[in-house]
């Protein structure tokens, strides 16, 4: 199973929206999607488009753009494949898998 960070996959489903439902709505590719939903921030172009495509995508699921974004800084500062879960909603498994 991939991880799933912050659980926003759960989230996600728990609300009954499909990635395709927010690939229409913010433009932004499944895949793209799929990448900030399984912390594989590699995937993403970087620097200010990234922090956008997050913040685009937590507002589509009614999530604490706040939070993701603090566990992609911490990706971001450590280069750690995991994050810390300490007060952090729902965290499930790592930050990246290889």
């Amino acid at each position: 199973m991939e991880p799933d960070i912050l659980g926003l996959r759960i989230w996600r489903t728990n609300k009954g929206i499909s990635l395709d439902a927010i690939a229409a709505s913010t433009k932004l590719s499944v895949s793209q999607l799929h990448a900030i939903e399984t912390g594989d921030f590699r995937k993403l172009p970087g620097g200010i488009y990234t922090t956008s495509y997050i913040k685009q995508y937590a507002k589509a699921i009614d999530f604490d753009a706040q939070e993701l974004l603090a566990a992609y800084y911490e990706y971001c500062q450590t280069g750690s494949k995991e994050v810390r879960t300490e007060g952090r909603r729902g965290m499930i498994g790592p930050l990246l898998q290889h």
